[in-house]
């Protein structure tokens, strides 16, 4: 809790001023952390504060964002107090000194050794059969790396697996994706991971990549320069928030005009045109029509998955009207013919299907591929999430959007791209999988009683997998026989622990569970070991965000207790089985596990990102000239990936891919790929035709992810007490349903609780619900249905809903004010 209630102490002109990209969405926002001593503080006069501003008079407006949770008064190890206050960074070409409603608590989020904050883990924790108990560091690896060692020695390294994360910014980046991902790959070499967010270790975008485009391919200032602004299953607003404040907002009010005419001289310039493909009329929508003005925007409203419908119905229409670039087609990719005539859709097929009228289907094509009145082709960044990266056949999905994109040479000019718009921040660094592609369906393995040992690293599946129900009911079966050994536990030391959690697993089905975070989780409720791990402040941290661009986050403090690390948490693992099979004599297994010798993460980040055995997706980037020192100097702008070069004191980037058009293949000439519509997969079309609701699902702009910060923060958990449901009130009504009102959807797979939202929006017959919330799991009603590659359609799935009853608290706290924005 922030101490000062009625005021913010301001930093005194010695405080200490670090670097840091926000840690939550792939937009990473600059930010300057000031640490100075707790009970004191800068004066208001400009030359006796850090910010050099003068607080004795009025702050002119967008001067200075400055609110009470960018303060705090946090802990180190040794006792000191310090005041920090984490500000959005003016100079970071990102976020030019915005700041979200994710960055802008910080400061709030950061360990103090008070409050909500104890509830970090601190120690690591050892399940004794009805508690948990601290306990060291050396007992914790010796039961890990004990259990780990028998089961490898005995089963191979299929008996081990891992839920992991392989993202940046929070707990993740360049460090410890390498760190945990040396562990797995080259050390244990076990193919029994699976991803956060999904039940297998693959690419949410291996279409792209099999077609030479790799997912983040432009630059932010790319939307400003567009002629026109394409989004498809993309919430922008809400989801990568400062990237369309800052860069997609000015081409909506014409402001960036003038930079247009200099970048391209001799095209036709005006304010953007702004399409979205969205089945729901999302906040993103609303706010467009505001500032573009609804003649500007256009929302396709397409019917649940028939986006690969649309995209072939939009190449075909194209394709007739001869707007398509023949020239590149013909120099620089292979396939067009065999594609275009697989993907062929008529216009009334096309609207047929889709839901979307045939005059906006052409409207569409106008806007993003019609030639300009100055003769040249418009330029047009289309952005994509998860509405298809999570929608009907995530690889035909996507192969139809870039064969349109292919077509049409939406890549490789500045003013387009066809990029991701990104949840976490991307750090990945990790040597290759050893496993097949598709890889293994992990949930799917355990479920049938597979795998003898789940170590579940920085994520939460019971939150954020799909058939997550009965994923759910497996794991606390198979864990609960391993803790129901431990409670019959009687004065063992760790070495006869792992003999009984050998027996437990080997002889009667058990399943060791351990848990690797910063909290504990709804997952830690299976679990038998926890073991604390640090985030960005408490380390120093290496990320890319969603323009490559790549900064060092500096370590401004110390974790809680005697946490560290995940890429340290790794080493300690690795060197620990390492003197197990010294000490047997066992060379050859002991040097699996050598190279782990790293003292700080930036012996882990020079071992990976800077060796080239760690840069597997950096788009060939010169990973050696990239140094803690070279990024500090580079500040909150950091160096857009790949690197070029190092010249005069100054790391040189990539600020687009593809410009010489040598694309991500063998010949250098991008694929098209044949993508043509064939309807929902039979899983989920079975459950339309029972059930009465499509349910949606995806993110809102005040939680993040699994809100494993937000839920011991009062000012969200009070407004999202329970996951949020939008519905039609129509169907509202009908139902006697009414704002807060707890409901439940089921069907085949599982029943999922919420709180219901009324939302004018939303149509009949549809409803939408907070993605990995851990009050109300959508995924308990999510089909095991994947594509080829094993990548979930968690937005297919259809329910009824009943109405449980009425929280009386819930309407105390929440507020049901319409979040969109209604123009007159």
């Amino acid at each position: 809790m922030n101490q000062f209630q009625d005021r913010i102490p301001l930093p005194p002109t010695d405080a200490e001023r670090s670097n840091m990209a926000c840690h939550f969405c792939i937009v990473g926002c600059g930010y300057h952390v000031y640490k100075w001593p707790e009970r004191h503080e800068g004066g208001r006069a400009p030359d006796e504060n850090a910010l050099g501003l003068d607080f004795r008079k009025q702050i002119g407006p967008q001067q200075l964002i400055m609110t009470p949770p960018m303060h705090n008064v946090i802990a180190d190890r040794d006792g000191r107090r310090w005041n920090i206050m984490i500000l959005p960074d003016k100079a970071c070409t990102v976020n030019k000194g915005l700041s979200s409603t994710r960055g802008g608590q910080l400061a709030s989020v950061m360990y103090t050794g008070r409050g909500t904050s104890r509830q970090r883990l601190a120690y690591p924790l050892l399940f004794t059969g009805d508690d948990w108990v601290e306990t060291n560091w050396d007992t914790a690896l010796a039961v890990y790396a004990g259990v780990t060692k028998r089961l490898l020695d005995e089963h191979g390294p299929e008996a081990l697996a891992f839920n992991a994360f392989d993202h940046g910014g929070a707990g993740g980046g360049f460090e410890n994706t390498w760190g945990s991902g040396k562990l797995m790959f080259s050390a244990l070499q076990t193919p029994l991971v699976r991803i956060h967010n999904r039940p297998a270790y693959n690419s949410e975008c291996h279409a792209t990549r099999d077609m030479g485009i790799g997912e983040l391919n432009n630059s932010y200032e790319d939307s400003e320069l567009a002629d026109t602004l394409f989004y498809i299953g993309a919430n922008g607003y809400e989801t990568q928030t400062n990237y369309f404040l800052a860069h997609a907002m000015p081409n909506m009010r014409g402001e960036t005009i003038a930079k247009k005419k200099q970048w391209f001289p001799g095209e036709t310039a005006e304010k953007a045109k702004v399409i979205f493909v969205d089945p729901r009329r999302s906040l993103t929508v609303s706010i467009a029509e505001h500032v573009a003005g609804k003649e500007n925007v256009l929302h396709l409203a397409i019917a649940p998955g028939t986006d690969t419908a649309l995209f072939n119905g939009l190449l075909t229409y194209v394709v007739d009207q001869d707007w398509h670039h023949e020239r590149f087609i013909r120099e620089h990719t292979t396939g067009f013919e065999e594609a275009l005539e697989a993907n062929r859709l008529s216009l009334a097929e096309c609207s047929r299907i889709t839901g979307v009228p045939e005059a906006d289907i052409v409207k569409a094509a106008e806007w993003a591929y019609k030639p300009k009145t100055s003769g040249h082709y418009p330029r047009t960044m289309h952005g994509y999430e998860k509405g298809i990266i999570w929608g009907n056949d995530n690889y035909r999905i996507q192969s139809a959007l870039v064969d349109l994109v292919l077509a049409t040479e939406n890549v490789g000019r500045r003013g387009t791209g066809v990029v991701r718009m990104g949840g976490h921040q991307e750090g990945y660094a990790r040597p290759p999988y050893p496993g097949s592609r598709p890889a293994i369906y992990v949930d799917d393995e355990i479920i049938k009683g597979n795998g003898r040992m789940l170590t579940v690293w920085a994520c939460n599946a019971f939150q954020t997998t799909l058939n997550s129900e009965q994923y759910r009911e497996a794991v606390y079966r198979r864990s609960n026989i391993v803790r129901e050994t431990i409670a019959q536990a009687r004065g063992a030391t760790a070495e006869e622990l792992v003999d009984l959690i050998y027996d437990a697993v080997e002889n009667r089905g058990g399943l060791f569970v351990v848990n690797i975070d910063l909290y504990k989780t709804k997952f830690s409720d299976a679990a038998h070991l926890l073991l604390p791990a640090a985030h960005p402040g408490e380390m120093n941290l290496t990320s890319m965000n969603g323009e490559r661009r790549m900064r060092l986050s500096e370590r401004f403090m110390d974790p809680p207790g005697e946490a560290k690390p995940d890429c340290l948490i790794a080493s300690d693992i690795a060197n620990t089985l390492k003197g197990l099979y010294q000490a047997e004599g066992n060379s050859e297994m002991a040097e699996r596990f050598a190279g782990f010798d790293w003292k700080t993460e930036e012996d882990a980040f020079n071992d990976g990102f800077r060796s080239p055995d760690g840069i597997d997706s950096q788009g060939g980037s010169t990973g050696d000239l990239a140094t803690y020192d070279r990024l500090r100097a580079m500040g909150n702008n950091g160096v857009q990936l790949p690197i070029k070069e190092f010249a005069d004191g100054q790391l040189v980037g990539t600020e687009m891919l593809y410009t010489d058009y040598r694309f991500d293949t063998e010949d250098g000439k991008a694929r098209f790929q044949p993508a043509p519509w064939n309807g929902l997969p039979q899983t989920v079309e079975s459950q339309r035709a029972k059930h009465r609701f499509w349910v949606n699902n995806g993110r809102t702009n005040h939680i993040w992810q699994t809100a494993y910060h937000d839920r011991y923060l009062a000012f969200r958990r009070d407004r999202f007490p329970m996951s949020p449901l939008e519905m039609n009130p129509d169907d509202a009504k009908d139902l006697g349903i009414e704002a807060g009102d707890i409901v439940e959807l089921h069907n085949d797979y599982g029943s999922a609780f919420a709180m219901a939202y009324p939302e004018p929006d939303i149509r009949p017959g549809q409803v939408f619900m907070m993605f990995g919330y851990d009050n109300g799991v959508v995924g308990d009603v999510v089909t095991p249905w994947t594509d080829r590659n094993l990548i979930p359609y968690y937005k297919g799935t259809w329910a009824d809903m009943r109405k449980v009853g009425s929280m009386r608290d819930y309407k105390r706290t929440v507020s049901f004010k319409r979040r969109r924005f209604d123009l007159a």
